[in-house]
């Protein structure tokens, strides 16, 4: 794991739907403080999805999706620009600064700070092979540049677009962003802020929460349908971190009073810890 200064590095991925409640903007940026008094640098990456759906609509555009994959044309690439880049990252930038953070808000293509490729045509089986249209594969990550935003005392908060050298932006889904981001760093805690803010057996009962769950618990739970939908990949994706050098992956509400120092101390009083079998 990389320390800058001595001091450890989180990074916290935030969903669209996190920023939807201005109560919820408000329990991230207290739950970033608790870290940052606590000594640990943090960088934020964040997604969209509500706010892009509600402007596609104004703009008259109907979102489109194959199997779970945003299809984005170049119409739609501009509001995703005008929706991540503008309404999302500067309302989370101005809750981070009312509550005291040095909060930076950024995208993809500044500095570079993420390198992207044009994803090529998928096989989606029954739906034969599907171009995406302006959606990116991460290439690579400005670490220098984070690292620098760090040091100088900022909290990066980037929208998830990448650019590539030729200077083509690109859409790219904020949970394959963050692994990038958190596996370039080699942070020492990930954080993938969500509204369940964790792993429940039965999701109606509250009790019925996971502390932690490793690789095998997870399968076990996908076969029986206890985890479900988009939750699948992500958390397939963020076990195999845990062998690349992250060292701590945990699903927490950024609501949860004190959620993001519980989890990186392994209290258990909030969310849900990935370990290693």
């Amino acid at each position: 794991m990389t320390s800058i200064n001595g001091k450890r590095i989180a990074v916290i991925k935030v969903g669209g739907d996190m920023l939807e409640d201005p109560s919820d903007r408000i329990g991230l940026a207290d739950n970033i403080r608790d870290l940052l008094d606590a000594g640990w640098y943090c960088v934020v990456l964040h997604g969209g999805g509500p706010q892009l759906n509600r402007l596609q609509a104004v703009h008259g555009l109907t979102p489109t999706k194959v199997d779970g994959r945003r299809v984005t044309n170049q119409d739609d690439l501009t509001v995703v620009k005008q929706a991540l880049c503008g309404e999302v990252n500067v309302d989370l930038v101005r809750s981070l600064i009312g509550n005291g953070i040095a909060a930076f808000g950024c995208h993809g293509a500044s500095g570079k700070l993420i390198e992207a490729r044009k994803r090529p045509p998928m096989d989606f089986g029954a739906q034969g092979i599907v171009d995406l249209g302006e959606v990116g594969d991460v290439v690579s990550i400005n670490v220098a540049a984070i690292e620098c935003l760090l040091s100088a005392g900022f909290v990066p908060v980037i929208a998830s677009l990448g650019v590539s050298d030729q200077g083509q932006v690109f859409n790219i889904n904020a949970d394959t962003t963050v692994t990038a981001i958190a596996k370039a760093l080699q942070a020492d805690l990930l954080i993938l802020s969500t509204k369940v803010g964790g792993v429940f057996a039965d999701i109606a009962q509250p009790s019925s929460r996971f502390k932690h769950i490793d690789a095998e618990l997870a399968e076990q739970l996908i076969r029986d349908g206890v985890i479900t939908d988009g939750m699948i990949p992500k958390l397939r994706e963020s076990f195999s971190l845990l062998n690349q050098g992250v060292g701590v992956i945990a699903i927490v509400n950024a609501s949860d009073k004190g959620g993001f120092l519980d989890v990186a101390t392994g209290k258990g009083l909030a969310g849900t810890r990935l370990i290693q079998n």
